[in-house]
């Protein structure tokens, strides 16, 4: 039987952990509200009390952010470090690679365990999705399922050292946190070499096939830092994973073996099973390889510790042992001479290959009948090394321009860069699966809560601009496809659900939008417009009073049905209504496209009738009354997420700017807190997403301390309002930037980034029922309002107006067909110089816009030295520039604006 996130916590987490139940024991029998010291008052302060100079260095260019062994800050990194939907291989502080989780398993989360935490009031158990590894992170040392390891023989002056690159064996130890790519540094004074290790997986934005391989790169780079001639001998391992989980002595033997091609060697792991079988989730490949002419191999490794005998012992005869045998796994080597203060490289790849996806999964989801993309494309896990190797300067040498472009080539702040990208890398762990079919589907978090959510993915905003031919697909083959009904309702767990959620159609529609936006042509609109039209009908006829206000009771993403007219729920239609209108006049259906726009017209009027004079409230259901769970006139941190929706893609103010604005001061006032400690002692059954002495807003608060605020019968869906879940607060903090509170997006932002200090815990990692949760990639959003960001590929129109470092600014940027730098530079007299250098692919342009709007009077446009006609236009705050022909700008070019 599926438990939904729902049940869960009404059955196995919140409920029984005490969180909910311990202090209104008879709630689920008898339903009576709270009250009493289960209405605590409202104790967030208005005034913050943060530091202006601490503001003001949120905006400064600063450094990238480096963990420590000096200061103990390694021993919960676990940078996803594979392919994307190839299952969760983690990059620990110091280099090595932890927990492996490939192995198809069903268990929840990275690290399935029940913990203690004191809420305030008394000790209750919290469960993986409840938080178990916000409270207790998982430590890398306990989660080593596979041995695997570089040592390094230094041979100088008549000396010889060997150090393994590990923590212990290195007097500092340091971690660049630049996902999807970490240098990890070793150095001791009394080595004459220090070494530099960039590792990662293969990482293309707009390359999805190829950012899918199921490997680790390691680059690992030793310079000669002495005034002597110095040999290096390198050697890499990695333990035959295959059926590690569940062998057992007699049921047959693991088996190493030598692959070997052109200019590179292999060593894979493999268990041939007594039986001859090969259907169990443990059964696969394990693999190293080492690109390079010069290295050798061994298959007979041992267990360790690393000893001279590793860098010399050639065997690549095949080699073989019981399951409790002594065989390790392969060993691969290179040797390399170093002249004083020169640099070599060696370029290691471990690859795995355990193609069975998750047997409850199959019963439900045709789809995994073929297995897994990778499994469709290579045999082994020999096959994805010898197309990584064959291929690495191209992959690897994008991989890092993409790390280059993003983190070097940008004036916004390394940790902003961080925390609003690193998100992504929930597309590289266990919640992700795309199978050889070529279909995407994701849990919400780690093995938990199925479907591919429409109301929790909507919010995430990473894949639509990183791999929009994922986000395309998944909106043709699954919302408009497998989960559409005959009247139009998208089942919001596809397979896996029966009914659709409003916020999940809404959002689904307004994704459809940004799709498009990202597609090089019509193509994608074209062939869905009817499956689009009619999800779009669906969505409207749900305002049964026909004031633009979504009045009909659904399920939401709060796992509650709520009655009434909800502010946040109708702006999200409002907004999708818009994103409609926009579809359907780029299809050419004008009638639909009134009928559209009368609706968000008429919406956007009526927003104000939800406002009480400070923010946006849910306007209870006349009949039924505040009878059920609701938000009613607490202050929601959804409650304007339409327009913050808006805002992502390109669709303009839908309702009254200074009401907008006044909610989101709300939100700062009332439920935005510098330590969450004395609200959520006092407001006690919430998931501790975030603890005391952590900064963060809490989803709904009772700010007017009314009797009753939640409704008169109140369900175990409470919980939530007393939690900080980092989605939520990224969706807020993006919309807060584009709205030019620059400010509060930043502190909020930092907040977050400083909850996932690796001091505290895995800094990759934002858990909301489960890890790697996928409504967090919400994150990257606030970098596309601070940005100022919107693109219209078929268009060929592309604009820029930066919230944030306006003088001087440059920022990343991806289309429909490449990617690149976007910079702007204010001049003194008035003018600004605008630059889109590609990095990869191409961009076709027919239109840029800049903001705000300016007194130019004339502007140049050239293309690697070209003039090309164009003109201006200064309109509705916005300067476009018109290209009289598209031009397409190609890799290593420079379109060069000039404004005067």
């Amino acid at each position: 039987m599926t438990i939904h996130r729902r049940n869960f916590l009404k059955q196995g987490g919140l409920a029984a952990a005490g969180l909910l139940t311990l202090r209104i024991p008879a709630l689920a029998a008898t339903q009576k509200p709270y009250q009493g010291v289960l209405q605590p008052t409202h104790n967030i302060p208005a005034d913050k009390s943060i530091d202006a100079a601490w503001i003001k260095s949120l905006y400064e260019r600063g450094e990238t952010t480096v963990y420590r062994k000096s200061a103990n800050e390694l021993k919960f990194i676990g940078m996803p470090a594979g392919g994307l939907h190839a299952g969760t291989v983690y990059l620990g502080g110091d280099g090595r690679l932890w927990l492996w989780q490939v192995y198809n398993d069903p268990r929840e989360g990275i690290d399935p365990k029940t913990v203690l935490w004191n809420d305030g009031k008394q000790e209750v158990k919290v469960r993986n999705r409840d938080g178990a590894c916000y409270v207790e992170p998982a430590i890398a040392a306990n989660k080593r399922v596979l041995d695997q390891g570089f040592a390094l023989k230094i041979e100088s002056g008549g000396q010889e050292w060997i150090k393994e690159l590990k923590e212990d064996d290195w007097q500092e130890v340091t971690f660049e946190a630049t996902y999807p790519v970490a240098v990890v540094r070793f150095k001791h004074s009394a080595l004459p070499v220090e070494v530099e290790m960039f590792a990662g997986g293969v990482f293309v934005p707009l390359d999805a096939d190829d950012s899918a391989l199921p490997a680790t790169v390691f680059d690992i780079r030793i310079k000669n830092i002495s005034g002597k001639d110095v040999k290096v001998t390198l050697a890499g391992w990695l333990e035959n994973g295959a059926r590690k989980v569940s062998a057992k002595d007699g049921e047959g033997e693991r088996r190493n073996q030598v692959v070997k091609g052109d200019g590179f060697i292999t060593v894979q792991g493999s268990f041939a099973a007594a039986d001859g079988s090969s259907n169990r989730p443990d059964d696969g490949y394990t693999a190293i390889t080492l690109a390079g002419e010069t290295g050798f191999a061994n298959t007979h490794a041992q267990p360790w510790p690393v000893t001279s005998a590793y860098f010399s012992t050639r065997s690549e005869a095949p080699a073989t042992s019981a399951p409790s045998g002594i065989l390790n796994g392969g060993v691969v080597t290179e040797t390399k001479s170093l002249a004083p203060q020169a640099t070599a490289s060696s370029r290691f790849l471990l690859s795995w290959h355990f193609n069975h996806p998750l047997a409850t999964l199959r019963a439900k989801l045709k789809d995994t009948e073929g297995g897994f993309f990778y499994g469709a494309r290579f045999k082994d896990a020999a096959a994805v090394g010898s197309y990584l190797a064959q291929n690495l300067d191209r992959l690897w040498g994008a991989t890092l321009r993409w790390r280059d472009t993003w983190y070097n080539k940008s004036t916004l702040p390394h940790w902003f860069l961080e925390r609003t990208f690193l998100n992504i890398g929930t597309l590289a762990t266990a919640n992700t699966y795309r199978f050889a079919s070529g279909r995407f589907w994701s849990w919400e978090g780690v093995n938990a809560c199925e479907g591919t959510c429409t109301h929790v993915w909507q919010y995430a905003q990473a894949m639509g601009r990183i791999f929009p031919s994922l986000e395309r697909d998944t909106r043709q083959r699954t919302d408009l496809g497998i989960a559409m009904q005959p009247d139009g309702g998208i089942i919001f767990r596809a397979e896996f659900e029966g009914r659709p959620a409003i916020d999940g159609q809404a959002g689904t529609i307004l994704r459809i939008w940004r799709e498009h936006c990202m597609s090089a042509d019509n193509q994608f609109l074209t062939q869905n417009w009817p499956a689009i039209r009619k999800a779009t009908q669906f969505m409207l006829a749900q305002d049964k009073n026909g004031d633009g206000l979504t009045d009909t009771p659904m399920e939401n993403t709060l796992d509650a049905i709520w009655e009434g007219e909800i502010a946040w729920i109708a702006g999200l239609c409002i907004a999708a209504a818009r994103a409609a209108e926009k579809l359907a006049e780029d299809a050419g259906d004008k009638a639909f496209a009134k009928i559209c726009r009368e609706y968000a017209d008429k919406g956007g009027r009526n927003m104000s009738q939800l406002f009480n004079g400070e923010y946006y409230i849910h306007r209870p259901n006349a009949a039924h009354g505040r009878s059920k769970l609701g938000s009613y006139n607490t202050c929601h941190i959804d409650q304007v997420y339409g327009q913050s929706w808006a805002f992502q893609a390109g669709l303009g103010r839908l309702w009254n700017r200074e009401e907008t604005l006044s909610a989101l001061r709300a939100l700062w006032k009332y439920n935005f807190t510098m330590d969450v400690g004395p609200y959520i002692k006092t407001h006690t059954g919430g998931r501790p997403y975030a603890v005391a002495g952590e900064g963060g807003m809490v989803m709904n608060t009772n700010p007017k301390n009314e009797e009753k605020a939640y409704g008169d019968n109140v369900t175990w869906q409470l919980g939530y309002f007393h939690e900080c879940m980092s989605g939520f607060e990224h969706q807020v903090a993006s919309h807060m930037m584009a709205e030019g509170m620059t400010d509060e997006a930043m502190v909020l932002t930092r907040v977050i980034h400083d909850r996932h200090h690796a001091a505290r815990r895995n800094p990759f990692n934002e858990i909301e029922c489960s890890d790697h949760y996928a409504r967090a990639m919400a994150s990257y959003g606030t970098f596309i309002t601070a940005c100022g960001f919107d693109y219209h590929g078929p268009k060929g129109e592309i604009r820029f107006a930066p919230a944030i470092n306006q003088p001087v600014f440059s920022a990343p940027f991806t289309a429909a067909e490449g990617w690149g730098t976007y910079s702007q530079e204010n001049h003194s007299g008035g003018g600004r110089t605008c630059e889109l250098e590609l990095a990869y692919g191409s961009l076709r342009l027919k239109t840029f816009k800049t903001g705000p709007a300016s007194a130019w009077k004339k502007v140049t446009v050239q293309l690697n030295g070209k003039t090309l006609k164009a003109t201006l236009r200064q309109a509705d705050g916005t300067s476009t520039v018109e290209l009289a022909d598209a031009v397409r700008v190609l890799e290593g070019q420079k379109l060069h604006i000039q404004f005067s």
